[in-house]
């Protein structure tokens, strides 16, 4: 099952969020038709029109946005002098619900794909009733450990890359939140010190990555590099602002708030995640959830197999 055919918006805009923040929206596909918002990610990515590609534009209204610092929105956080102390899981959430209003939404699927899928499970979780569907991909939960192997646990995986990573922070932090000091030094009044952080930091997820292509061209631009290893160190380094209890895992504690929202999780086989059991455990704990796996797919929502099961999902829900 293919892509839809590439399709323009014919609704956009800047939303005022409020904190200084505007936050990039369009919409396309069917004025009429059934709501859906795409959630990207990183955090920090931004959105791509190759997302607007996984619904049926006959069927669908598509509602895309950068997040804060993201893509498109104002201001950006590669800015040094952007607040991110703003840019937080309920900041986010509060975004999605002031953009839903003034759409004119009641109700709309959340479809969301890397970290993103944990801002999705979160939403749904504290706004059940907006919420029609989920469709995720590459889940992630926010959680603590998930952090821990993705920064420090992998290195074993990967020692070489690990080292190179590691010699970049200071020595007294190697030890630490390795996520929190990545980000001490993207905040460093000094341009060079942030620089060479940024770029520490997109190298080790680059080295991470566990299926071809293991190349990610946007890395290359060092504006989109400062703002994603910002935004993604910040949420790293901080608990993902889920609050008490991240230790363990808030998204995956408050699973059974999902209770009657249908989804959809679309799951690389070699996505790393799976080392935590984290989609499984997940959809163990969400009895309206559908689980698949993909051979040989790893956290990539353009995967082979992993795009025919996203789009065979928003065409069922399409549908409801």
């Amino acid at each position: 099952m293919a892509l839809y055919p590439e399709i323009e918006p014919y609704d956009r805009g800047m939303l005022d969020v409020g904190d200084g923040n505007h936050v990039y929206w369009e919409v396309c596909g069917n004025p009429e038709g059934k709501p859906a918002v795409v959630l990207h990610g990183g955090p920090g990515s931004g959105c791509t029109p190759g997302f607007r590609r996984y619904f049926d534009p006959a069927a669908y209204r598509i509602v895309l946005l950068d997040q804060r610092g993201a893509g498109r929105s104002t201001p950006r956080a590669s800015a040094y002098e952007t607040d991110m102390s703003v840019n937080t899981t309920a900041h986010l959430i509060a975004d999605l619900e002031l953009l839903r209003r003034r759409l004119g939404i009641e109700r709309w699927l959340v479809w969301g794909v890397s970290w993103r899928s944990a801002l999705g499970l979160r939403y749904a979780q504290t706004h059940p009733g907006v919420v029609s569907e989920l469709v995720l991909t590459g889940i992630a939960t926010g959680s603590d450990p998930e952090v821990a192997l993705l920064t420090r646990g992998l290195g074993k995986i990967f020692p070489e890359a690990f080292a190179r990573f590691l010699a970049e922070l200071p020595e007294d932090a190697r030890d630490g939140d390795l996520a929190a000091a990545c980000h001490r030094l993207i905040e460093s009044p000094d341009p060079r010190v942030r620089a060479r952080a940024a770029r520490a930091w997109t190298d080790w997820e680059t080295a991470i990555v566990p299926a071809p292509p293991r190349s990610v061209p946007r890395y290359e631009d060092p504006e989109f590099r400062m703002g994603f290893a910002r935004t993604v160190t910040h949420y790293f380094g901080n608990d993902h602002f889920m609050g008490e209890g991240n230790d363990e895992g808030v998204v995956l504690r408050d699973a059974p708030l999902l209770k009657g929202i249908p989804g959809t999780l679309v799951q690389g086989s070699l996505d790393f995640g799976n080392l935590l059991g984290t989609a499984w455990r997940l959809h163990r704990a969400w009895p309206d959830s559908e689980l698949t796996l993909v051979d040989e797919a790893g956290h990539d929502a353009g995967a082979a197999g992993v795009v025919d099961l996203l789009v065979a999902a928003t065409d069922k829900y399409a549908r409801r």
